[in-house]
């Protein structure tokens, strides 16, 4: 299969808000003097929904829900694509990086330190990698913007999907470059000037997520290995009030079939209080 890019351009120089019209230019700096997100409070939050390797808080759903998503929202988005929908594609070698690991590839001073960090891609035909603009080493859960970069690792390309026009453009391209020293290959950037673009200053984690979701499904997964695929979100409409509330149904559900589970659970019998301390469980 090859993929190709519709609608993208090359060849910007870094240091602007790249790929942006002036319009766009506008906005992002519109953003830019927007108030940031909720101040998430320092005291632990409660637990929520334990899935598999993902752990949930109040916090976490506060955020979905009505705010600028948190890293573990697009976390357990990414888990849930993997544990719903790629067991379905066995032949599939994709892989869905975690927002953490993007985070710790780059910002890592040596690549080879986090080696042991990453998945094998030695199969890997595609990576998704959630790009984060925050610049501080050591708060992972920073910044204020996310995009979606997906790297055809057969075709040594590497897409952007920025729903604020060229925001996350450094990011991206610094990102670009860290992988492909990690996978040992060059890699040609594009900056998908016709990504679906938000309307507010909040929804930038739920497009990464839906835009995940159709390029992964429609795009990759369900494509002919003889075909040529085309990467273009032109006229693409994302509902992102939809997409809120469609992760929320998909949570909600899990964590009633974990609240089933524990029911009929021999340590069922476990005191009121102990068990209202763990949430509800699926692994």
């Amino acid at each position: 299969m090859i993929v190709k890019a519709m609608g993208s351009k090359l060849g910007l120089a870094p240091g602007l808000v790249l790929g942006a019209t002036s319009i766009w230019s506008d906005r992002v700096a519109a953003f830019a003097r927007a108030p940031r997100r909720r101040q998430l409070p320092l005291t632990p939050s409660k637990p929520y929904l334990s899935y598999h390797d993902i752990l949930l808080t109040s916090d976490d759903i506060v955020s979905l829900k009505y705010d600028w998503l948190t890293d573990n929202n697009i976390a357990f988005w990414e888990e849930w694509l993997e544990r719903e929908v790629l067991p379905k594609y066995p032949r599939a070698h994709i892989v869905l990086l975690r927002p953490s690991i993007t985070f710790l590839l780059m910002q890592a001073i040596d690549l080879k330190s986090i080696g042991s960090a990453l998945p094998d891609f030695k199969k890997t035909t595609h990576i998704f990698l959630p790009v984060n603009d925050s610049r501080d080493r050591e708060r992972a859960d920073g910044g204020s913007h996310w995009s979606l970069l997906v790297v055809s690792v057969i075709d040594r390309v590497a897409f952007h999907y920025d729903s604020l026009g060229g925001a996350n453009f450094y990011e991206a391209q610094k990102c670009t470059d860290r992988l492909g020293r990690v996978l040992g290959m060059p890699l040609r950037f594009h900056q998908m000037e016709d990504s679906p673009q938000q309307g507010n200053n909040s929804d930038c984690g739920v497009y990464v997520c839906i835009v995940m979701r159709h390029l992964l499904i429609k795009r990759l997964l369900n494509a002919n290995s003889n075909e040529k695929v085309s990467m273009s979100m032109a006229n693409k409409v994302i509902d992102s009030a939809g997409g809120r509330k469609e992760m929320m149904q998909i949570i909600e559900s899990l964590r009633k079939e974990g609240e089933r589970r524990r029911s009929l659970s021999p340590m069922s019998t476990s005191s009121k209080s102990g068990s209202s301390k763990t949430p509800p469980r699926i692994e």
